[in-house]
């Protein structure tokens, strides 16, 4: 259901998963972390499996850099536990130092020694083999990151796609448990960013590697990851696979944060949800329990979720807000009841912009719904 953040009990340690059930790699168990007065991680738990990427999703200040860096022991945390593999790193009693923990980190600066080529950065880590076994680790990896012929080039001679290939390379030479990816698109033109996610899920996967990326993108940890833990103000608002939270937002700050939405009033009558924009079917609503007959409730409504258009009729509102954004336009309609909604139309659509529109809601899918006593001030929400 749809109406609340995850409660203490289902984020409580007894609720997390467990390495025999699991075969998790990392679990960070009532974790919590402050600078001073300031609170910046509170009671997290998360579990990670064996071959998972999982991404930390949240606003900036939200918790989840200092969360990856108790991971990879460059922080201590001040409550809880964080085990690897089984074993606890990082406790009140325990803490094993980040060279000693097998956990590989890709730094957004990718970090690459310049006097050094790209075989040289791979193989950096790798002292401990004999030159044969180094050699050919170093040939496997450059092969996995697509850049077999580029081994005797410098930094300064690779494009920055490259570069991000090269310090993925030397970050999984050590075979780590677990890699970190600190936000490592963020140093990438908008075009290579996307390349780059699929070229580096496609690498991780192929490597069979653990890996935990952070980010503040949305479209960014929806594709690329296995599942996705939406943070805010240091708290874990939700985790799951990207459709799921998506399309099941269990707070509002999700539903927002994830895209565009806007919220349509709406009052439990029987079997329908009468709305400003006709009625909704009952069971066209996300886990909708039968407590809830005769509630008043918002309903999360996305931009591809309605349409508006010209009216000689008195319609549903007016446009207040137009946004280009090439293959489609965003308008937003401010309906008579006062609030807002977002409607996405194809370029080569044009809605009025100085009349009455009437707005269609017409979703192929089950909609997330939230009690009206949780509103905010505001009533529309947008990335």
């Amino acid at each position: 259901m749809s109406n609340s953040t995850l409660s203490t009990a289902e984020r409580s340690p007894e609720n997390q998963p467990t390495n025999a059930e699991t075969d998790s790699v990392l679990e960070l168990d009532g974790v919590s972390k402050a600078y001073g007065a300031e609170t910046v991680i509170d009671d997290l738990s998360i579990s990670v499996e064996d071959g998972e990427i999982l991404t930390l999703l949240g606003p900036s200040g939200c918790g989840k850099t200092t969360t990856l860096r108790l991971i990879a022991g460059l922080d201590h945390p001040d409550g809880g536990e964080v085990r690897l593999n089984g074993s606890v790193v990082s406790s009140s009693e325990a803490f094993v130092a980040p060279e000693e923990r097998g956990v590989g980190v890709v730094f957004q600066e990718f970090a690459l020694f310049p006097h050094l080529t790209a075989a040289e950065n791979i193989a950096f880590g790798l002292k401990e083999l004999d030159d044969a076994e180094r050699d050919a680790r170093v040939r496997e990896l450059l092969d996995l990151v697509g850049l077999e012929t580029q081994g005797a080039s410098y930094p300064d001679e690779l494009s920055g796609g490259q570069q991000q290939r090269v310090a993925l390379a030397r970050s999984l030479a050590p075979e780590p448990s677990i890699l970190l990816l600190d936000e490592p698109f963020s140093n990438l033109d908008v075009d290579l960013r996307v390349k780059m996610r699929e070229e580096v899920r496609r690498i991780l996967k192929e490597a069979g590697v653990t890996a935990i990326s952070v980010t503040h993108d949305q479209e960014e940890a929806m594709s690329i990851s296995d599942r996705v833990a939406v943070m805010n103000d240091g708290d874990l608002e939700q985790i799951g696979e990207p459709e799921q939270v998506f399309q099941h937002p269990e707070s509002r700050f999700v539903a927002g944060f994830l895209g565009y939405a806007g919220f349509l009033p709406g009052r439990i009558s029987g079997d329908r949800i009468e709305t400003e924009l006709g009625s909704v079917e009952r069971d066209q609503l996300h886990g909708l329990a039968p407590e809830y007959d005769e509630t008043d409730i918002d309903i999360l409504v996305r931009p591809d979720d309605v349409s508006a258009h010209a009216c000689d009729g008195p319609g549903h509102g007016e446009v207040v807000g137009k946004r280009y954004l090439g293959p489609t336009i965003l308008y937003e309609v401010e309906l008579d009841g006062g609030d807002n909604l977002l409607c996405m139309h194809n370029h080569d659509e044009t809605v009025p912009t100085d009349g009455r529109v009437e707005v269609t809601l017409d979703a192929g899918h089950e909609l997330a719904w939230f009690p009206r006593e949780q509103r905010p001030e505001t009533g529309l929400y947008s990335d």
